[in-house]
């Protein structure tokens, strides 16, 4: 097809770029990806004036239409190319949010490179993701303390080497604190509700989606539906089933994009069950999260052994209220108890912050410092390589 020589010519225009520019390289698995990544690329090009060579799978990722002269954006593809790029890639440095790097088909390269893995929610690193999930990394930019206690903890329990721990924070929470704003006053009809549900079989919006926006839309409340990208993915006709009963009903909205906010500002409370979505929204607009309280979300059978408690576990019960999954008929009372009162919950947010997330507001910055010294360094050890190989 047109598109698989489109994106092997794009790819070969990757490794025709002269060595030296190929120092710094952003790996973005979905479009998704970029709004993780820019508060990042915002200071490396800005103030540290670096050059970052971006190489994306979708052809609709907004670094294919940006226009900052310090970020070359390249298209790959999902297929052989992308795969083929990964394998054999030379670089100096390489940042991505992909899990399983080295298990699944995309593996590190042949060449000396340093991976760098970026966390794309305030989530613990070892319930939700596979054991292994970052074992093939060199440095973690942690979103939090958590996170580096847990990539420690499986470090020593296998003998894996010592990553590099990169105080990091997160980006979209600093954007949430950032733009938020009140959202419109909550009187009885006006009461907006938010489901942003995570993705997977045990998840709301398989078990009972249907149940939840039938049970709010008859309470008279608003609903935005906001499913994750995953979803719309893996198991579409959740999502399309619910929009087609509803569709007509002008209280019921559908989300889909990630880079929207709207629905997060102008809603009064959010439904989820273990997505990080309800960590940004309880924890950076500050505002209530009923959570759905369906079995755990985990791809580790062995998370356990850690002896950790996930974040995502130890924050539900201090962001929000549980709500037992045979206890739906509950949802309106629920809704109406926590918009009353909006300030329940904000007395823990602040010192939840402080303990359990890095660089609150200036998460860009610490991310990019240390990608920067990282690609020194990494430049530094290649051209000594050089030196050494050219003496006879």
């Amino acid at each position: 097809p047109l598109s698989f020589f489109r994106e092997w010519r794009t790819y070969r225009g990757f490794r025709a770029l002269p060595r030296d520019e190929r120092r710094i390289v952003f790996l973005a698995e979905s479009h998704q990806d970029w709004h993780h990544f820019r508060p990042v690329l915002d200071h490396l090009t800005g103030a540290l004036a670096e050059t970052v060579l971006y190489v994306c799978a979708d052809p609709g990722d907004p670094a294919m239409h940006q226009q900052s002269p310090r970020i070359r954006a390249f298209c790959v593809g999902k297929g052989l190319p992308r795969i083929w790029f990964c394998q054999f890639v030379e670089a100096d440095v390489l940042v991505t949010q992909i899990l399983d790097l080295g298990n699944l088909e995309l593996k590190r390269s042949v060449h000396p490179l340093h991976y760098v893995f970026m966390a794309h929610s305030l989530t613990s690193a070892h319930m939700a993701d596979r054991e292994d999930s970052y074992d093939h990394y060199d440095t973690i930019l942690c979103c939090g303390p958590h996170f580096g206690r847990e990539v420690r903890r499986r470090e020593e329990l296998k003998g894996l080497p010592p990553k590099r721990l990169v105080p990091h924070g997160y980006g979209r929470l600093d954007e949430l604190i950032a733009h938020r704003r009140e959202p419109p006053p909550a009187d009885a009809a006006g009461i907006h509700v938010l489901l942003a549900p995570s993705w997977g079989p045990q998840t709301i919006l398989p078990v009972c989606g249907m149940e939840v926006v039938d049970t709010i839309l008859a309470a008279g409340f608003r609903l935005t539906l906001r499913p994750h990208y995953q979803t719309r993915w893996q198991m579409p006709e959740v999502i399309d089933r619910i929009v087609a009963k509803h569709r007509g009903n002008p209280r019921f909205a559908i989300i889909e994009q990630m880079a929207e906010s709207d629905s997060l500002f102008d809603s009064h409370v959010m439904i989820t069950e273990w997505s990080g979505a309800g960590q940004d929204y309880g924890m950076g607009l500050e505002k209530p999260v009923i959570y759905i309280d369906l079995p755990q979300k985990s791809r580790n059978a062995a998370w356990q052994a850690l002896g950790l408690e996930p974040f995502e576990s130890y924050v539900r019960d201090k962001l929000g209220a549980l709500l037992p999954p045979d206890q739906l008929s509950r949802l309106p009372e629920l809704v109406r108890e926590l918009v009353r009162d909006p300030g329940r919950f904000r007395g823990n947010v602040a010192r939840l912050r402080a303990e359990w997330v890095y660089n609150v507001g200036s998460s860009g910055i610490a991310g990019a410092e240390a990608i920067a010294v990282i690609a020194r360094e990494m430049r530094e050890a290649r051209l000594l390589r050089e030196r050494q190989g050219a003496i006879p």
